[in-house]
């Protein structure tokens, strides 16, 4: 048997064991090396979690946006239109590591044409937001669970790990400099996007791990995401293309998964439908998620039901959230697989009386009809467009996060 090569992610390198220490038994061998590799990699996982190598040096640009000009855009800043003065980036290179972190002019990004990102899709990104308490504070919602999502994600793209402490001094530095793009307290569901991001920067063809990543936080003021009012979307069920597949990047939070529900999402908008929602690749049986929400269902014996966590479903940081409020508000979570045969039938007996979709962008949903290439159905039975769990759920996530509530489980980190 020839010698071994086992893929180590946190250093984003191959490590090599030669014939010669795997023993007499290959297959035994193979086995221990593996083992030792899945101890050697959380190992260096705890270390990373716990040591911060990073600062952040701070070069604000001469021309910053008037007062005037920032107070117009918060007046409506929609979502996803405007970005802050600056933004934060930081370096990764083979044997230095992490380095060279600073808060610069937001702007153009300078990359060769080779730039491995451009044409193998090595990137990976995140999204939370910074919210404006009453006495002037700011702060992140669950910025812990985003740094450990980026950590399992970078993992399955073959890019470096990022410490929780670099991550989140990241999002502090950026907020602190630009704190004044903070929506004020009392005007709505109003927020600060923050969107970190990672991508292979390094100028080479060949198919392998980059040896030169680029880590960037920027920020954008994010108005309240139904601006006429929280109202209910119809969803469009693909059948023809699937968001992810088993052993694929579904569970990670890149832009390829993203990219391939856009299909998906035009065939609903054809057929009159706000967005899609994606059935698992292997049968097109279970429900998975939307192109960028997660899915609960809320049953008439007080079940809150989501489709379990099978590698192709984004772990959602709301969804997660819902999960620990549920029992809170009297509702049993049940994580399991949903198929949307399920779906359809529960929603004519009545069985199903509440689904919402979540994510940071909206925060919770609420869903109405579900369209299909010959049918549709609607669980809606007393014409509300939302369901009492459905924003009771959504209004103990906004009191926590805008600080109109106590805090009970420990989620905001103050960044200003």
């Amino acid at each position: 048997m020839g010698r071994l090569r086992f893929w180590a992610t946190n250093e984003a390198q191959w490590l090599t064991v030669p014939p010669s220490r795997l023993g007499s038994d290959a297959a035994t061998g193979e086995l221990k090396w593996r083992k030792w590799l899945k101890r050697r990699e959380r190992r260096m996982s705890t270390q990373a979690r716990s040591t911060t190598d990073l600062t952040y040096a701070v070069h604000r640009r001469p021309d910053p946006r008037s007062d005037a000009e920032r107070a117009t855009i918060l007046a409506d800043p929609g979502f996803g239109l405007h970005f802050t003065d600056h933004m934060v980036t930081a370096t990764w290179t083979q044997g230095q590591g992490w380095h060279d972190g600073q808060v610069t002019a937001y702007g153009p990004i300078t990359l060769m044409p080779a730039a491995a990102v451009l044409h193998y899709a090595q990137e990976i990104f995140e999204g939370l937001k910074a919210y404006r308490h009453e006495d002037g504070s700011v702060w992140g919602f669950r910025p812990q669970a985003n740094a450990a999502r980026l950590a399992r994600s970078a993992r399955r793209l073959a890019l470096p790990e990022m410490s929780e402490a670099d991550f989140v001094a990241s999002l502090v530095a950026l907020v602190q400099v630009d704190q004044a793009w903070v929506p004020p307290f009392g005007t709505g569901e109003t927020s600060l996007y923050l969107r970190p991001f990672m991508y292979a920067s390094e100028a080479f063809l060949g198919v392998r791990p980059a040896r030169t990543v680029t880590y960037s936080v920027i920020a954008s003021p994010a108005g309240a995401y139904f601006s006429g009012g929280l109202k209910p979307v119809t969803l469009w069920v693909s059948t023809d293309y699937a968001r992810a597949g088993a052993g694929g990047t579904g569970a990670a939070k890149c832009g390829g998964n993203y990219a391939s529900s856009l299909a998906g999402q035009l065939e609903g908008i054809e057929h009159g439908c706000d967005q899609a929602v994606f059935l698992d690749s292997a049968t097109h049986t279970y429900v998975e998620e939307l192109g960028g929400m997660n899915l609960f269902f809320v049953t008439k014996d007080g079940r809150l039901v989501t489709p379990e966590l099978t590698g192709t479903i984004l772990e959602g940081v709301t969804r997660a959230s819902i999960l620990e409020l549920a029992k809170e508000l009297g509702l049993d979570p049940d994580e399991r697989r949903v198929s949307i045969e399920e779906w359809k039938d529960g929603a004519r007996s009545g069985d199903i009386v509440e689904i919402f979709a979540c994510g940071t962008a909206a925060v919770v949903t609420p869903v109405g009809e579900l369209r299909w290439d010959g049918g549709s159905v609607d669980h809606r039975r007393d014409g509300a467009d939302v369901g009492a769990v459905t924003q009771a759920i959504r209004q103990r996530l906004l009191d926590i996060q805008y600080g109109r509530a106590e805090d009970t489980f420990g989620w905001m980190t103050r960044l200003v």
